[in-house]
């Protein structure tokens, strides 16, 4: 199977599947922790790299290797590594690529875990990062130094879907020579593909939608080659922060309804959104979406959906978003996202509850602010959970 030859609902079921001569029609899943091989001669051409093959599950797994093969198709990539999270693909990219006196520049719309790591952690290695606004381009212009490696954002943005211009800051970023990553993980290749528009390394939490089902948890990595195949494989082969055979097999198969999911989880969100702005109690409602997001028409361009994810603004701070989700009676009260179950959270006290005051306050994560990603059951039954709290 020559994966350019099919679109991309046939990649997502077809392509990263070698049988093996069990002739098996679905993927297996090899759960072994090594491979043996039929002598000593080709076990020492494995281990020297002069000859392919399977060594040890940390580094080299069949099943594992079945979804970076399939990510990489979906994605437009060369090649992909998966990882034990979604962080953990975070942290193998900045040890493959960085180095003590390197920068960074990111967006101060990021996962709190990934500012922390930015912001406590990587200065430890003699690694700095300037966070900037995720939609000014000028701002991300003024931060940029000599030493800057790469340019770092996620869009749309967590928690409040606010959507960046991916091809200027493409052409921002290797007018610098520096690379642009991408976390692509609220809308995933479904909706939005930024090796396209010019971005060259995309990272995922495969936790979310990609698995789609809060079963497991897991991460990747997707762009070129020799960059992905050599210098980020080579991180996880040392590090050893691998994604498992069986996570692997679930997030594959997640990927097979991927499409069809995303387009649901989206079409539910905007009918959410658009039934909050009309309620009282709904000083705002974030979701791109919506013809008042002032990033609606870029979305449009760049975007084949807008994304299951709606954030919305209270009145009366934490403790009417508190009383709104503790009046939930079928929606989850939980800070994962990417699930056909509906979720609701609390940002300012969950996601990004070890941000500082000063970084919520620049970001506009407030204490009235409550995140929900809506899941696939009856979007009647999604709304008036969500209502019984705002009508209370």
């Amino acid at each position: 199977m020559t994966d350019n030859n099919f679109g991309f609902d046939t990649l997502a079921i077809r392509s990263g599947h070698r049988r093996t001569a069990e002739l098996e029609h679905s993927e297996a899943i090899f759960t072994t922790s090594s491979f043996v091989f039929e002598n000593a001669a080709q076990a020492a051409a494995r281990f020297a790299g002069d000859e392919p093959g399977n060594i040890y599950s940390r580094f080299t797994n069949p099943t594992t290797q079945a979804f970076e093969a399939r990510l990489a198709a979906m994605e437009g990539g060369q090649s992909c590594v998966a990882t034990a999270s979604g962080m953990a693909a975070i942290m193998s990219l900045c040890l493959a690529v960085l180095q003590a006196g390197d920068h960074i520049v990111s967006s101060r719309s990021v996962f709190g875990t990934t500012t922390t790591l930015f912001g406590k952690y990587l200065p430890r290695l003699g690694i700095e990062t300037s966070f900037v606004n995720l939609v000014d381009l000028e701002e991300w212009k003024r931060a940029i130094r000599g030493n800057t490696r790469f340019l770092f954002l996620e869009t749309p943005s967590n928690p409040l879907m606010e959507i960046a211009d991916i091809s200027a800051l493409a052409d921002l970023a290797h007018e610098n020579n520096c690379l642009l990553v991408i976390d692509n993980c609220f809308c995933t290749p479904a909706l939005q593909r930024p090796l396209e528009l010019g971005a060259d390394l995309i990272v995922h939490s495969a936790t979310k939608y990609l698995d789609g089902q809060g079963r497991i948890v897991g991460g990747a990595v997707i762009g070129p080659d020799p960059l992905i195949s050599e210098d980020i494989f080579a991180v996880i082969r040392t590090t050893g922060p691998s994604m498992s055979p069986f996570n692997a097999w679930v997030a594959l198969k997640g990927l097979e309804t991927l499409a069809l999911r995303m387009d649901a989880h989206s079409q539910r969100a905007l009918q959410l959104a658009r039934m909050l702005q009309q309620h009282p109690a709904v000083e705002r409602v974030y979701h791109p979406g919506l013809e008042s997001h002032p990033q609606h028409e870029l979305a449009k361009s760049q975007q084949a959906g807008f994304g299951g994810v709606v954030s919305f603004v209270v009145n009366g701070g934490r403790e009417n978003a508190w009383r709104v989700i503790d009046a939930t009676e079928m929606v989850s009260i939980t800070a994962n996202l990417g699930d056909v179950k509906t979720t609701i959270t609390h940002p300012a006290t969950t996601t990004h509850g070890r941000v500082s005051d000063e970084v919520k306050a620049s970001t506009g994560i407030g204490e009235g602010l409550i995140r929900v990603a809506v899941g696939l059951e009856n979007i009647d039954d999604i709304v008036n959970d969500i209502f019984r709290g705002l009508d209370a």
